[in-house]
């Protein structure tokens, strides 16, 4: 088993008196792409911003690195190598791609290599290096999530958490971008955690992957696993998996 670089023990989260995740756990080696499943409203998208320091937990453990940053804030955890790309890819619509992209070198450790980076993600997402003077509101909502994840990279992190990377995105374009997550980790070493509804497709592509069910962690494993799992089939089809 490679080095851990993640982990999250016993995490809680509410908002006010709402309490959404109750014990959570999860964590990720060096070199692993790991999937967070559950139904909508399992607390998945809160788990990721829980983790990146939007959300401070009421109780638990974030450790990354080695560090602990449970309770730090965003603009923290990204200098100590963690990207978080949003759902809904969150652009800024009327700047370019260019400007989009390079804003993600914001932190004081990735901010002098921005134009090493810049090149490397030119190299891996050609649409930035040919679109680079477009606004970014023009473009479809493939080549959005391309600059979305792009912008991700030029933090130049060790973990890249992308929550609903395929969302309404077409098969074909869906396909082209778990190439270009695998390709993030085989060449440039990142690992990956993302959020997925489709399960199956979430779990081809993922080394493991972890389910959350009204805010538990209830089951992990690896992926080839958790495809033939009836807990999950039971999660995710209900009376059609019986």
């Amino acid at each position: 088993m490679t080095a851990s670089l993640l982990d999250v023990e016993g995490l809680d989260v509410a908002y006010g008196d709402f309490q959404v995740l109750w014990q959570a756990a999860m964590d990720v080696s060096d070199g692993e792409i790991v999937t967070v499943l559950g139904p909508n409203g399992a607390g998945k998208s809160t788990l990721m911003n829980t983790i990146s320091g939007l959300i401070t937990p009421r109780a638990g453990r974030i450790t990354f690195g080695g560090t602990r940053i449970d309770g730090l804030p965003a603009h923290r955890t990204a200098g100590e190598g963690l990207a978080h790309v949003l759902e809904r890819r969150r652009l800024f619509p009327f700047l370019t791609v260019l400007d989009n992209v390079v804003l993600g070198a914001h932190n004081p450790a990735a901010r002098p290599h921005r134009d090493e980076t810049l090149a490397r993600v030119q190299r891996l997402f050609p649409v930035i290096a040919e679109r680079q003077g477009q606004l970014a509101h023009t473009l479809s909502g493939g080549e959005q999530q391309m600059v979305a994840i792009a912008r991700g990279l030029m933090a130049r992190p060790r973990l890249l958490m992308i929550d609903e990377p395929f969302l309404g995105l077409a098969p074909m374009v869906v396909q082209e971008i778990g190439g270009l997550m695998r390709r993030i980790r085989d060449e440039q070493g990142i690992s990956i955690v993302f959020i997925e509804q489709n399960v199956e497709l979430a779990l081809r592509l993922a080394d493991r992957g972890y389910i959350l069910e009204s805010g538990r962690t209830i089951l992990s494993g690896p992926s080839a696993e958790l495809l033939q799992s009836a807990e999950v089939k039971r999660i995710f089809l209900g009376d059609l998996a019986l």
